[in-house]
């Protein structure tokens, strides 16, 4: 028998950006943030206690959510809102805290894509 080690609950942060306000762009932008995460984690839904997604006010014509059940988050609870519109605030973002379990020596690795890159440059591994 083979000693697991103990796991612990983390919370990671993303972001990316959006070309446009379009269904398909916010889609594949946020099937990209999730992916981006899941690999540079070795997250799998599995591990996941919940999803919070947040949009700019600019971002309406779908729900970041359906990409992340798409792919394979359809037993994690999952919310949107609004991100609140703060003047000079980066527009079409789209951002993402997940909670999750993982061994405790893990390290979480946030992720940030696109122009939403510059919303963290004092994170190097969000980059």
């Amino acid at each position: 028998m083979t000693e697991s080690l103990p796991m612990r609950l983390f919370a990671l942060r993303g972001a990316v950006s959006v070309v446009r306000n379009d269904a398909q762009d916010i889609l594949d932008a946020t099937t990209e943030l999730m992916q981006a995460i899941m690999d540079r984690n070795t997250l799998s839904p599995e591990n996941v206690v919940s999803c919070i997604f947040t949009a700019t006010n600019d971002l309406n014509a779908e729900f970041p959510a359906v990409a992340a059940r798409a792919l394979g988050f359809d037993r994690v609870p999952l919310l949107c809102a609004r991100e609140i519109p703060v003047p000079r605030a980066l527009p079409r973002v789209i951002r993402v805290l997940i909670h999750y379990y993982a061994d405790d020596a893990h390290e979480a690795k946030h992720v940030y894509l696109g122009e939403a890159a510059a919303l963290r440059t004092d994170l190097e591994s969000a980059q």
